[in-house]
């Protein structure tokens, strides 16, 4: 079964990632296109790219980085960055589907026949349910575990955003994330291999529906200084200025806006920070060694390197203290 999936996935991912960078682009452009023509009086075509490209932005060294970092993942990582998803995901499933076949005598899909529409809305919304809220609980442990903070602490080092920044990620980092996220999705997937046939060909007007979150979510958008508002929609899914306050080096944006699509998980933990219309933000980190990671020595190296001192640091404290002399019973 994992094998299978596996083929059927990789075949589709050259076709697939065609598509996601082109929806991606024009998502982007729609975006800044909207952006501009709310909060600029006088408008032009050379405004526009003046607006949507500012010199400011793509030329800060934060921006240099972003542009070094995303290159060498994809030369040096292209079997780590979408296949290990594929993995985890695929394993917990397969232990879910063995596991819980075995317990309720089920040997094949409750459903026979290919996915009517209504399997297809049900399928998809679980899914990106499960996904989400993993997505969430991997977010928020990363901001409270120092030891994960040291990696995730990448991500927040961009003083400037400029769409691939949603990249910034440290390897290590993106191969917990797939790791945890094969518990939750994978579960719920494994799952729905008893109930329905085949699951993975499930596609929305001919997209997988992997394909439609990732449009949805509008990770490469909200990572740019578009300040995009979906509106009263902002209650259910995260719009891409809320999660620029989660990038804000203001105390009081710490630790807020967690989501990745859909915005009731913060307000459920309690960890939702709405602001206000256009409100601008700083980005970056308040540490010290802020100015470090603006490398590619900082965002490879320099993480693994504190991490390593947080687990010292851990190690020391858990030893006993020896008993000074004298004082020995």
């Amino acid at each position: 079964m994992i094998a299978q999936f596996l083929d059927k996935v990789m075949d589709k991912l050259t076709v697939e990632n065609l598509t996601t960078a082109g929806l991606l682009f024009l998502t982007a452009f729609v975006s800044a296109l909207i952006a501009y023509w709310r909060t600029v009086e006088k408008k032009s075509f050379a405004d526009f790219f003046e607006f949507a490209l500012p010199k400011e932005v793509i030329l800060h060294p934060s921006a240099r980085a972003d542009a070094l970092f995303w290159i060498t993942k994809r030369l040096i990582m292209p079997f780590l960055l979408i296949p290990s998803g594929v993995i985890f995901v695929s394993a917990v499933a397969f232990a879910t589907n063995q596991g819980l076949g075995a317990l309720f005598n089920i040997h094949s899909p409750l459903l026979g026949g290919p996915a009517g529409p209504v399997v297809v809305i049900i399928f998809t919304f679980t899914m990106l349910l499960a996904y989400d809220l993993s997505y969430y609980l991997y977010h928020a442990a990363q901001h409270h575990f120092p030891v994960l903070w040291e990696l995730h602490k990448v991500h927040h080092s961009a003083e400037v955003m400029v769409g691939i920044t949603k990249d910034r990620v440290h390897p290590l980092d993106d191969l917990l994330n797939r790791m945890w996220d094969g518990v939750i999705p994978g579960i719920a997937f494994g799952i729905w291999t008893l109930i329905a046939l085949d699951p993975v060909e499930v596609t929305i007007f001919g997209i997988n529906v992997y394909v439609i979150r990732n449009i949805l979510m509008m990770d490469f958008v909200r990572h740019t200084h578009f300040k995009i508002s979906f509106g009263p929609l902002n209650n259910v899914v995260l719009c891409p200025h809320w999660h620029q306050l989660h990038h804000s080096v203001d105390p009081r944006h710490y630790d807020k806006n967690f989501g990745l699509l859909f915005s009731f998980w913060d307000r459920m933990f309690g960890t939702l920070v709405v602001p206000q219309p256009d409100e601008d933000f700083k980005f970056g980190l308040m540490d010290r060694d802020a100015h470090e990671y603006q490398s590619l020595f900082g965002l490879y190296i320099l993480p693994l390197k504190k991490m390593a001192q947080v687990i010292g640091q851990g190690f020391r404290r858990r030893e006993p203290a020896k008993p000074v002399e004298g004082n020995q019973p």
